[in-house]
Parts: C-alpha cells; sequence; structure tokens
C-alpha cells in the first residue's frame, strides 16, 4: 500500500529549519514523524511538496539527506519515496541531497 504524505496539510504549511531546537516544524521532525517510519516498514509513500510556503535548504537537507546519514542507502530512499511537486527544482535538490547526505558538507553540486 502507498501512503500520501502532503506536506501543507499533514506537517505544516511552514516547514523551516534544521533541528528540532530550531523550530515546530524543522526537517528533523519531518524526517523522525514522516520519513523514517515508511522505511522501517516497507512501506512507500507519495510526498506532494505542493502547498508549503517555501522550502529552505536546511529543512529539506536534513529530511531527506539526514535519511542517509540514518543509515539507509540512497537507492531505498529513492525506490520508496515519489516526489510530487509543480517545481521540478525542488526534486533536483533533494536528489542531490540524498546522493550527497552522507558527506559532511552535503548540499547541491553547483555546475561550475
Amino acid at each position: 500500500m502507498t501512503k500520501m504524505i502532503d506536506i501543507a496539510k499533514d506537517f505544516s504549511p511552514y516547514p523551516a529549519g534544521r533541528y528540532n531546537d530550531d523550530g515546530p516544524f524543522s526537517g528533523e521532525k519531518f524526517r523522525d514523524e514522516y520519513l523514517r517510519p515508511v522505511l522501517e516498514s516497507g512501506e512507500k509513500a507519495v510526498i506532494n511538496l505542493d502547498g508549503a510556503r517555501g522550502y529552505g535548504s536546511s529543512f529539506l537537507e536534513e529530511a531527506f539527506g539526514g535519511l542517509v546519514r540514518a543509515g539507509f542507502s540512497p537507492e531505498r530512499i529513492k525506490k520508496s519515496f515519489t516526489l510530487e511537486t509543480a517545481d521540478d527544482s525542488l526534486i533536483f535538490e533533494i536528489e542531490d541531497y540524498i546522493e550527497h547526505g552522507d558527506e559532511p558538507d552535503s548540499g547541491m553540486s553547483l555546475p561550475s
């Protein structure tokens, strides 16, 4: 069964911050309460990114790149989640965070 996660409706229309100390709707909280349970149960989920008032890189990197640091492989993460959004740049950014989540200064690779 595929679970549906609508960040703006199920989590917050104002996701922000990396860690729980940064505020009530941090990337750490989203990862631990929404993403990890999907991976730990072996389920799959569709994540709708539309409707939120924007995403900071710290939120996205901690939520998705943090899964790699928690021990989940990039391949498993990509197979478990389908990202839906009208903004393709968000998908590119999240995929980059997943690919580089185990690097100390993980973040988007910008073309030179």
